[in-house]
């Protein structure tokens, strides 16, 4: 793998500073010089090879989701092996890893009680571009190596890999929180890149009938791609009702919300059958209420979960198997690629869904 000119001056001890992207305020983004980070005891730093914008990003950048000005932005990093602190074992410099978006100590009781992403407190398990610096930068401390480093094949590229540290684990895991079972009729809200992934994590699951719920055409196709076998346009059907014709008005046996709005939770909860579970995926900006009518006033037996990204070595090593044995292959999402100078660029076409955009690859 061609090293950059800065990886270059590292080596020979020049550069000890690098390019990132830094948040400066609502609507304020910016490529900055940066130091170098240096790991600690436990901590390795990577170089990063490839990296997303994320939607999560887009809610920072807008105001919508806190975080502290001067963040350096982005989880979801592939990378090559840096440098190496002590109290990390098994691994050695140069060696190509991924790295999820939730970084879990594994020691705390949250993590040894099997709530990985809950790390330390509530969604403490989520650090880069939210509590420490992330991804979208040429290097990236990771904190708790021992327990967020996977190992990536020679024969996958990275390509192959990036989008499993966030929307495939976050989008797979509505199929798997819901406890979806073989035959499970599923209707998938909104179609974005959690949406899709969700899709076929149903798929992947074993669900039988799996609706998309999408308005836009180059999404509906995707879609169908991903496993959905109808896709059902909001903007030209009453939603609920399409669905429960379909569902012989029985109604569905899993609702993913992938969108995070008012509406689609509504509408989710809208079309589920007495006793269906909502898989909550969405960030929810502002107050979110639960109608009590299709709520049965509490009594339909229904369940709502939430999830935020499974994350952790063991996880990614996980997902990592499904993509190199052929169950799964979501390079077709990265439709845009930019360099790291053009990052601000690459999210207004993102932001602004343009060009038929669905994800968007940066390379540092």
């Amino acid at each position: 793998m061609q090293a950059t000119q800065t990886e270059k001056q590292v080596r020979h001890g020049k550069a000890r500073s690098m390019k990132a992207l830094v948040f400066r305020g609502k609507h304020q983004i910016g490529l900055e010089e940066v130091p170098i980070p240096r790991p600690g005891y436990g901590e390795v730093v990577i170089r990063v090879t490839l990296t997303t914008i994320c939607g999560t990003d887009l809610h920072i950048v807008r105001g919508e989701y806190p975080v502290k000005p001067g963040l350096i932005l982005g989880h979801e990093p592939v990378g090559v092996i840096h440098e190496i602190a002590p109290g990390v074992t098994g691994y050695k410099v140069g060696e190509r890893v991924l790295v999820g978006a939730i970084t879990p100590c594994g020691q705390c009781n949250l993590c040894l009680s099997g709530n990985w992403s809950q790390c330390g407190g509530p969604i403490g398990g989520w650090k880069f571009g939210n509590t420490i610096h992330g991804a979208q930068a040429e290097y990236l401390l990771v904190p708790h190596a021992q327990a967020n480093l996977a190992k990536i094949p020679d024969n996958l590229a990275d390509e192959h890999v990036v989008l499993l540290a966030d929307i495939a684990s976050t989008g797979f895991s509505a199929a798997e929180s819901a406890d979806l079972k073989l035959g499970d009729t599923v209707a998938v809200f909104a179609q974005g890149p959690i949406g899709l992934c969700a899709t076929a994590g149903a798929r992947l699951k074993g669900a039988g009938l799996i609706i998309g719920v999408e308005s836009d055409p180059v999404r509906q196709e995707f879609a169908r791609s991903m496993g959905a076998q109808v896709v059902v346009n909001h903007e030209k059907v009453d939603v609920v009702e399409e669905i429960q014709r379909l569902t012989h008005r029985r109604g569905v046996d899993v609702a993913i919300e992938a969108l995070g709005t008012q509406a689609t939770f509504e509408n989710a909860l809208k079309v589920l059958r007495p006793g269906g579970t909502l898989s909550s995926l969405g960030v929810y900006s502002g107050k979110l209420s639960v109608p009590l009518e299709p709520f049965a006033a509490g009594l339909g037996d229904h369940k709502i979960v939430t999830t935020l990204c499974p994350g952790g070595k063991e996880r990614m090593r996980r997902l990592i198997e499904l993509v190199e044995r052929g169950r799964v292959d979501l390079r077709m999402l990265l439709t845009h690629q930019f360099a790291l100078d053009n990052i601000v660029e690459a999210y207004e076409l993102f932001g602004e869904r343009r060009d038929g955009v669905i994800k968007v690859a940066i390379k540092p």
